[in-house]
This record gives structure tokens, sequence and C-alpha cells, in this order.
């Protein structure tokens, strides 16, 4: 069973997650509503992957024999000033969540928890690819404020059909979606 601060920890994740979801909505909704829909493809997309991520770890919790627990999540930001502020409000929370993870790793390693610190593993893989994509994202959508379908056809080009699905990844409870 993993240890009770490594089980309070990813409870408190698995809310960071949850509301990385409901981000992506709003995001991927506000494009919708810009008529931008390969950028509210891509962000209801990223919304989807993040429950996964979030029903990962309640199925770690569950298959450990753990407390599994759904905390309530704040609202998200649904206004954005341009194009460009969405992305950069998603590279701050996949920055903000890889320093979770890392930490979440730092507590099943210090408490010997070995289980667990293998488990979070295959999360910290994750984040580096969840940052590179939203920073070079954002690099993108600066150079396009001019030009916001040339954001969109980079979008459609170079991130549709971009994540198949990994072998490795841990189950998730009630099936990935």
């Amino acid at each position: 069973m993993p240890t009770p601060q490594f089980v309070d920890r990813l409870n408190e994740q698995i809310g960071s997650e949850l509301a990385a979801q409901q981000q992506y909505i709003a995001v991927a909704v506000w494009y919708d509503a810009q008529t931008l829909p390969r950028l509210a493809t891509f962000f209801y997309a990223q919304a989807v992957e993040e429950r996964n991520h979030a029903m990962m770890m309640a199925q770690y919790l569950l298959d450990t024999g753990a407390d599994a627990q759904i905390p309530a999540v704040a609202a998200p930001e649904t206004a954005f000033e341009d194009i460009v502020a969405p992305i950069a409000l998603a590279l701050d929370q996949e920055r903000r969540v890889s320093d979770q993870i890392a930490a979440l790793a730092g507590v099943a390693r210090d408490a010997g928890d070995y289980q667990s610190e293998q488990f979070i593993q295959w999360f910290l893989k994750e984040q580096v690819e969840e940052v590179a994509t939203m920073s070079a994202l954002v690099d993108v959508a600066e150079r396009c404020r001019g030009g916001t379908m040339q954001l969109e056809e980079y979008v459609a080009r170079e991130q549709s059909g971009r994540e198949a699905e990994d072998p490795t990844a841990p189950p998730a409870a009630g099936g990935a979606l």
C-alpha cells in the first residue's frame, strides 16, 4: 500500500488534473467561440487527456487499496485577451503540474515507496512532452499574432493525430476515453 503522505498528495493531484481538464475545456470553448476549430479541437483533446490522467491516478489508488478522493475544483479562467493568452495559461499550467508530479516522485522516493515511485515515472515522462508541446505552441502563437489562420494551419498540420495510444500508460479507472 502507498504511504499515507503519497496517497494524500496523489489525491490532491487528482484534483489538479481535473482542474486542468476544466481549464482546457474552457480554453477550447473560447477558441470555438472565436471560430478557431483546430485550436478548439486540440484543447478538447487535451481536456480528455487530463481527465484520463486523473483516472489513472484514481485507478492506482483503487488497485493498491488506498482511499481515492475526487476533490472539488475551482472555476477555470474563461476570458482571454488574445489568441496567445490561453496557450500561455496552458503552458504555465503544464509547468506547475510538472513540479507537482516531481514532488510526488520525491515523496514516494523519500518514503521508500518504490511501487508509487515506479507508478509516477510515467507521468514524469508525460510532463516533459506536455511542456514541450505547449512551449512550441506558445512560440508559434507569438509569431502568428497578426495571422490567426497561420496558427490554425500549424495546429492542423502539426498537432492533428499526434497522440497515439501509449502501451506503457497506467490503466485508467473506467477505461480511457
